[in-house]
């Protein structure tokens, strides 16, 4: 279990972190998110090991983690972190860099690791390859089975697939949390793309200016933001003013809807006017106008401005 006690870091004299406290349960996935600057990379480098604080305190299975300034290698024994900077041996091969901390007392033993690992990130035809000639995708995938090999008990990712190209991304991600789950290895995911964790992760931790601002299961995050920042992180997201639907002036509370919880409606009484169309592909994003507000839902088909339509929301008004 990770238990993370009022930390808080400053680079020079700028505060980084600011009273972080959380605690982790064996197994659990658990995502970092919030806006470039935030603190999330940060945040896993304290945890490692990598950057020590004088406030606060960190603790790993009831052992207290004591920071470089204690010990001579940075960085914990049971924890690995994979960061963007890769660390790999450019001139070494991909097999010989994921298995370069594997004992090579039991060859075969060691050869058989290291091709499960090839699998697990689809690097298998490249195992002889070496890491100099391969593309940034490419080295980020056998970084993350380097982190791997040694069967780390906490894995922190940074990022961990920005590289790598959206028709590989989602089949990875699989892969690694069904190896995470059939090993029971906790892991903590800072990421900057919702389908890094939406399927993936148990809880997420939502951080601002250095502080944690809310941590819940992530789904019931997802389906009830806290704030409009917070839903920010997950994509699009429509700011409401409630005043716009009741009617009350003084009403100075709002709703947040994603595109996909506002629909076009014959029916309503509610017009907007379109202003353009997107392509997404399954759909189209809508951009439109209502009482002056900007606003942007999905639709089946494209539409032309400045058609006028109805619109409805899925969400109640009454919350």
């Amino acid at each position: 279990m990770l238990k993370v006690q009022n930390i808080s870091f400053a680079y020079d004299t700028k505060p980084v972190l600011q009273n972080i406290s959380f605690t982790i349960t064996p197994g659990q996935h658990i995502a970092l998110i919030g806006a470039s600057g935030c603190g999330k990379s940060t945040l896993l480098k304290v945890i490692y090991g990598l950057l020590h604080v004088e406030e606060g305190s960190l603790f790993w299975n009831g052992k207290q983690l004591m920071g470089p300034n204690y010990n001579l290698v940075p960085g914990e024994e049971n924890m690995k972190y994979l960061s963007q900077g890769f660390e790999l041996q450019p001139y070494r091969s991909v097999e010989e860099n994921i298995g370069q901390y594997l004992s090579s007392f039991e060859p075969e033993l060691k050869s058989g690791r290291v091709n499960e690992l090839l699998e697990i990130v689809e690097m298998v035809d490249f195992a002889k390859t070496k890491v100099e000639n391969l593309s940034g995708g490419q080295k980020q995938r056998v970084a993350l089975a380097k982190a791997l090999a040694k069967r780390p008990e906490l894995l922190l990712l940074d990022e961990p697939f920005g590289n790598i190209d959206n028709f590989r991304r989602s089949s990875l991600r699989r892969n690694l949390f069904r190896y995470l789950n059939r090993n029971k290895i906790t892991s903590i995911t800072a990421t900057h793309d919702k389908t890094d964790i939406l399927s993936f992760t148990d809880e997420t931790i939502v951080i601002k200016h250095g502080k944690i601002i809310a941590q819940k299961n992530t789904i019931s995050l997802y389906q009830n933001p806290t704030d409009y920042y917070t839903a920010s992180l997950f994509g699009e997201v429509n700011q409401i003013p409630k005043s716009y639907l009741t009617g009350i002036e003084n009403d100075k509370d709002t709703i947040l809807l994603y595109p996909h919880e506002i629909k076009a409606s014959t029916k309503s009484h509610l017009k907007a006017r379109v202003k353009n169309s997107y392509f997404k592909g399954s759909h189209y994003l809508i951009e439109a106008v209502f009482n002056n507000t900007v606003l942007f839902f999905e639709h089946h088909t494209a539409m032309k401005a400045p058609e006028t339509i109805g619109i409805q929301f899925s969400k109640s008004i009454a919350k």
